[in-house]
């Protein structure tokens, strides 16, 4: 695929994302992907996975977990195989009823038209806060 379809496969996805639709979501990956957020012990969706189950199990705890205040990819930079988004999100702990947010960067690897690798950079420290009860 070139640039702008890669592009295009992750407005999909995030498309896909807003609107709740996580199987169409998973649709767009490969079997084999590898899905990394860094791993901070307070929060449950953190760390790494692999493969369509285990992404499946990031969405299903990151909707038990937090629920969405605002999530908005702003900008879209693509080069070769590998497309970066840059954007903001707000979220409401459920656990601890806080909202943070914080602008992020997220990382897509394009594999035979599939997303084959995510990676995502975000200020930790503040969903960490957000989610620490003690």
């Amino acid at each position: 695929m070139d640039e702008r379809n890669n592009t295009e496969l992750v407005k999909q996805a995030y498309e896909r994302f807003r609107s709740g639709d996580i199987p169409g979501l998973l649709a767009l990956c490969a079997d084999d992907i590898e899905w990394e957020l860094d791993r901070h012990e307070d929060v449950p969706f953190t760390g790494k996975r692999r493969g369509k189950d285990q992404v499946a199990e990031f969405f299903s705890t990151l909707d038990e977990s937090q629920h969405p205040l605002s999530f908005e990819p702003h900008e879209y930079i693509a080069q070769g195989d590998k497309v970066v988004a840059l954007g903001h999100a707000a979220w409401s702990v459920k656990c601890t009823d806080r909202v943070f947010e914080s602008d992020w960067a997220e990382i897509f690897t394009i594999r035979d038209g599939k997303i084959a690798r995510f990676r995502e950079f975000a200020d930790t420290a503040t969903g960490v806060a957000a989610y620490r009860t003690r």
